[in-house]
This record gives structure tokens, C-alpha cells and sequence, in this order.
């Protein structure tokens, strides 16, 4: 890369085109965020919540969470709703509910039901414990609950005691059984609940859930089944309260198309469900709004080829157009949109803390009376690079030496010593022949790994599986940035591993431009000076889908709300801690008291055979403990 700029770095990381709105390389080569869109002029410098962090005492690595990020999803989705349902002239409202599974902290389901108090903006559960909660943090009467997932006696009692406390709690059937159990319960406690009903859909998704919709769907009813549901409620006496339609073809759909066939067939179902006197009030549309992860506005699996609005648009428009050709009245639109609500509100800040490179170790490779002819090929090889025609024949002689050598090794033809020189001219080699090509137009098939074989491996303070389970479980591509220096050329290419034991623990699928490469330019890391990469677009799913492989346990959390009125235009609002050792310990039910008394055990028993001196036993006594109480993760020396 030459004539670095800015708008070379966003060539190369794509911030703008997947920050959506809210990120930028600012002048200085900082992230930059601008947490409002409609007020630009607060303008947060990345670095600024970095230095605020450190002030703070809280340990990397950390969640950030953009608490106004948050609420401009919440009004945007709301708006765009609001604003093509007047254009359009359409006859219904929309109540858009969000979906607790998505995100279920509590700070950002407070969020969330506060930003959407004046769109009567709802909450979805789908378990029990989902439902716990929502009863108690949805307490605007006019905004709906839904009730999706699996059912049993329990559940539908909590349903309707919701609707005993004057809550709009819409029960979704799933399956047959349930509307059974469901009219059983009702009539016992004597209470009208709200029924939907989930359609089997035969449109599918585009993207990775698209197994979410068809035939083999986990979830819903036949058509045969939805008309038998609405033909025994109207038996039982309680058509009336069959009030809403609800499909899902799938999350993060990529391919508008899809969209506008779901609305089709879903709307042509309400508008015959109405016209046989089942007498629906809302659409529920389910989920599927996209984020661009890469930036590509394309339908790739982590992208998607529309906008928020275009999204809305369809929606209002494919359901206004079927009602009207059917004669129906609108509907009310329900939408689950949590992906879009919650994935650029948080990122993932971890420091890099070491460098891993295949090729970084060298030694006197001079020649030496008595060495092996292989040895002494290579370093032919490598001392006359420059004067070679044929650089393919160049990386295959260097291969077949290397191959050679480490079979002689084995058969003891020759030693430790001379195997290790052998390996360290092939990577010079290597390395030469990588910058030739660089300027050539065609390079060789096996000669396009070298960037990734050359390429470092940058060792992050974290866990893939606790802060990234999907880059892991799915392939889902994250964002991955670095935070400063975005000035200055990056010119080390490089993936990411983390601190666990596991090999599966890295990251090696980024996007530059349009492209998926295995390796990403960063900066060289420079002594005595942090180097902070984000992970950014992780509020959906990624905060709460971590596990406890290595006993790492929760990440710190920092929340961050604008100020125009601060010089850094933010404020640190709330720090969340993250898992202690402790913590972790007791999840797996160990004791940790007990072990902390084990060892004080063991402490005291040299320190009694004077294998320790009293004040070195009482110093490891302390240090365990501390250790017990600290952070999971690697603490960085000062």
C-alpha cells in the first residue's frame, strides 16, 4: 500500500460502510463515534473512552455499550415505520416489540423499554424466565407482549396473569397442543386471553437461518392446522379472541426478495383467515431485519442488499397492496427486529498483548566444515536469490529442502542444529519471494498463501467463545478494527488468537472492500505502548451466548452516554464488573472459600516444617486469595 490516507483506511477496514452512521475514521486516525446521528456535533473520539477507561481502574478487556446507539435504533425503526405508513396512507398502526433473547441485560432491556415509550414499543419472550422478566420490565399498558416459543401450564398461567393486569399479552401458538392447553387454562381462571397464531411459511429465508421458514420449520402451524385452531376457538365460544397472524422466515435475512414474498403470502393468509369471519387486528412479521456485518451491502451471509427503510417500506406497502386487492381492512404491523435494535450499541475493546510469528526466531546460518549438502542447497538458494530467473522454481526447491531436511532429521541423518538453520533460510526465502510478487501481475496458486503463511498472529486479551461465539460456531464475520493509528500505514498482515487453550480461539475472516481474506493489516505493536483493537457490532446475540470455556467468565462492562456540555462530549455512566475467579469457581460449583482454606492448609504445613518462612506463607496465603477475587483475564503490567 502507498499514499496511505484516510480514505484508504476506510478502503481497508470499512468503518463507514458497516458503522451505520455511528463510526468513522476521524482525521486524526482515531474511531470516532457519533452516538446521535440527527445531532453530529457530538463526536466521541475512541481513544478519549480508552484513556477514560484506564482513569477509571478497569481492567481490559471490556464491553462498551453506546446507551444512545440504543435508543437511536429504537426511534429510527419506530420512525421509518411511522413515516411510510403515512405515505403510504396505510390504515394500521405499527407496535413493534423487542425480542429479549437478542440481548437480555437488563440495562439494555431498560434502554429499550424507556426509548420506546412514545411508540408503545413492546417486548417479546420466548421461556419462562423471558416472560419473568418482561411481565415485570413492560409496564406500558398500551404496548404489546408476545409470547412466542413452546408452552406449558405454567407459562400460559403467567400469559394470563398478565392479561389479569391489564397487559396486551398475545399467546403464540406453535404447536396444536398448545391452543388445548391454552383454552383448558383460560376458561379455568376464567380470562380472555390474546391468541396468535404462527404460520408455517412455504417462502424461506436467505442467508444462514433460512431453515427457520418451510415445510420443516421448528415452529408453527400448517395452513390446515391454523384453519382447524380458528374453527375450534370459534366451538369453545372464543373467536374473539384470535387477534393475531404471526410468520418468521429467519434472522439476518440478506436478500429483500425475501421479505417481499413473506408480506405477500402472509397478508394473502390474514385476508382469507378475515374474510372467514376470524376477525385479526395485527401482522407480527417476525424478525429477519439485517446489519451489514461487512460492509458489502450485498447478499452475502453476513451482509444485506437493503436498508432499514427499504426493509419498512416493503412491509407496509406488500401488506397494504394485498388487504386492498382483497378488501380487507390494514392490519396492525408487529415487528421483532432485535438484531437491528442491538448490534451497534456494543463492542468488544481488547489490548493486544503478544506477537506469534512462524518466521520471527533467526540464527547464524554461516556455512561450517562437515554440513549436510541439504544446508548447504538452501543457502545456495538463498545467496543467489537475486540472480534467479524462474521465482516458482525458487519457492518449489526451497519447499523440497525443507521437506528433506525434517525427513533426515527423523532418520537421524542430521542434527537438531543444522534442521533449525534449514528452517531459517526457508523463511527468508519466503519472505523474498512474498515481496517479489507483490508487484507482479500473476501469482503462482501455492505462492498466494505465503501472505497468510508469513502473516502474524496477534495475541488478544479474550475469548472468542465468551465475546464471539458466533465468529466461531457460524462463521459469522464481525467487524474487527483497530482503534487508533488508523493514520498511519497498517503493515503487518495478521489474524487474531485469544488467551484460551483452545485452537479453535481466533479469528482469521475479515473484509477488505468487498473481499473475505484471511488475514487483516494492523499496525506494528510498539514497546512500552497499548494497542487496542474493537470487535464491533456485538450487542446482538454475542453478550449473552458466551460461555464458560476456561472459566473466563463475563467481560467488565462500561456504559457511555453522550454530553454535549463534556469536553470529550460523554461521560461514563455506570461500570458493570465482570466475573471474578471467584465467580466462575462457584458456577461450577467448587468452594472457593474451602480452597482458599486448603491452601492456607498446605501454607501453613511448610511454613511448620520451615520449608517457608512465616512472613513468606502469610504473603502466598494473601496472593491467593487476591487471585481468587481478581479478574479472569490477563492483568498487563504498568
Amino acid at each position: 500500500m502507498s499514499n496511505w490516507s484516510i480514505e484508504e483506511a476506510e478502503r481497508v477496514y470499512g468503518v463507514s460502510q458497516w458503522g451505520g452512521g455511528y463510526f468513522q475514521v476521524g482525521e486524526n486516525g482515531n474511531v470516532h463515534i457519533t452516538p446521535v446521528p440527527e445531532n453530529p456535533s457530538i463526536r466521541i473520539d475512541f481513544n478519549s473512552v480508552i484513556e477514560d477507561i484506564r482513569k477509571e481502574g478497569v481492567q481490559f478487556p471490556v464491553v462498551v455499550r453506546f446507551h444512545d446507539i440504543l435508543r437511536s435504533q429504537v426511534a429510527g425503526l419506530n420512525k421509518a415505520f411511522r413515516k411510510s405508513i403515512a405515505e403510504a396512507e396505510y390504515k394500521g398502526e405499527y407496535q413493534g416489540v423487542y425480542p429479549v433473547k437478542v440481548n437480555q441485560m437488563r440495562e439494555v432491556v431498560e434502554e429499550i423499554v424507556d426509548a420506546g415509550k412514545p411508540y408503545n414499543y413492546g417486548l417479546e419472550a420466548g421461556s419462562k424466565a423471558e416472560l419473568l422478566t418482561v411481565l415485570a420490565m413492560n409496564t406500558n399498558e398500551e404496548s404489546l407482549t408476545i409470547l412466542n416459543g413452546y408452552k406449558d401450564d405454567e407459562v400460559m398461567r403467567l400469559a394470563l396473569l398478565g392479561r389479569k393486569l391489564g397487559r396486551r399479552v398475545v399467546v403464540v401458538v406453535e404447536k396444536y397442543t398448545e391452543l388445548l392447553l391454552l383454552v383448558k387454562v383460560a376458561k379455568e381462571l376464567d380470562i380472555d386471553p390474546i391468541i396468535g397464531v404462527r404460520s408455517k411459511m412455504t417462502v424461506k429465508g436467505r442467508g444462514k437461518w433460512e431453515s427457520s421458514g418451510g415445510e420443516r420449520a421448528k415452529f408453527g402451524l400448517t395452513i390446515t392446522e391454523i384453519i382447524n385452531a380458528a374453527r375450534y376457538l370459534e366451538e369453545q365460544g372464543m373467536a374473539h379472541c384470535l387477534k393475531l397472524l404471526h410468520f418468521h422466515i429467519g434472522s439476518q435475512l440478506t436478500d429483500i426478495r425475501a421479505v417481499k414474498e413473506a408480506v405477500t403470502e402472509g397478508a394473502r393468509i390474514y385476508a382469507d383467515l378475515h374474510k372467514m369471519g376470524f376477525e385479526l387486528d395485527y401482522v407480527d412479521v417476525g424478525g429477519g431485519l439485517g446489519i451489514d456485518y461487512d460492509g458489502s451491502n450485498s447478499t452475502n451471509e453476513s451482509s444485506r442488499n437493503y436498508s432499514m427503510q427499504e426493509y419498512v417500506a416493503d412491509v407496509v406497502y406488500g401488506m397494504k397492496e394485498m388487504c386492498d386487492l382483497e378488501g380487507v381492512p390494514h392490519p396492525h404491523l408487529v415487528s421483532e427486529s432485535g438484531r437491528a435494535i442491538t448490534a451497534h450499541h456494543s463492542c468488544v475493546i481488547t489490548e493486544i498483548v503478544g506477537e506469534i510469528k512462524s518466521n520471527a526466531a533467526t540464527m547464524d546460518t554461516s556455512a561450517k566444515e562437515g554440513e549436510h549438502f541439504f544446508l548447504k542447497n538452501i543457502r545456495e538458494l538463498a545467496d543467489t536469490f537475486d540472480e534467479q530467473e524462474n521465482m516458482h522454481e525458487v519457492y518449489n526447491d526451497a519447499s523440497q529442502y525443507k521437506e528433506q531436511a525434517l525427513d533426515a532429521f527423523k532418520l537421524r541423518v542430521i542434527p537438531l542444529e543444522e534442521l533449525a538453520k534449514i528452517e531459517t533460510l526457508y523463511w527468508q526465502i519466503m519472505g523474498r519471494l512474498q515481496t517479489w510478487y507483490r508487484n507482479e501481475e500473476y501469482v503462482p496458486e501455492e505462492l498466494q498463501e505465503l501472505d497468510y503463511s508469513l502473516s502474524s498472529q496477534y495475541l488478544c486479551n479474550f475469548s472468542v467463545f465468551q465475546s464471539a461465539a458466533d465468529t466461531w460456531a457460524i462463521d459469522q464475520l464481525l467487524p474487527v478494527v483497530p482503534l487508533t493509528r488508523m493514520n498511519e500505514e497498517p503493515t503487518v498482515n495478521c489474524s487474531l488468537v485469544d488467551i484460551t487453550c483452545d485452537s479453535d480461539g481466533k479469528i482469521d475472516q475479515f473484509t477488505i472492500g468487498r473481499e473475505i481474506t484471511d488475514v487483516l493489516p494492523m499496525h506494528p505493536l510498539k514497546q512500552g505502548e497499548p494497542y487496542y483493537v474493537g470487535l464491533f457490532l456485538t450487542g446482538a446475540y454475542q453478550d449473552v451466548m458466551g460461555d464458560m470455556h476456561n472459566l473466563f467468565g463475563r467481560l467488565n462492562e462500561v456504559h457511555i452516554y453522550s454530553y454535549d456540555d463534556d469536553p470529550e462530549d460523554f461521560y461514563i455512566e455506570e461500570v458493570v464488573k465482570g466475573s471474578s475467579v471467584e465467580d466462575v469457581l462457584n458456577v461450577m460449583q467448587y468452594n472457593p472459600r474451602a480452597m482458599a482454606s486448603d491452601v492456607k492448609r498446605l501454607i501453613d504445613k511448610h511454613v511448620w516444617d520451615g520449608k517457608l518462612k512465616p512472613r513468606e506463607g502469610v504473603r502466598w496465603t494473601d496472593f491467593y486469595e487476591k487471585c481468587l477475587n481478581g479478574y479472569t483475564y490477563l492483568k498487563q503490567s504498568k
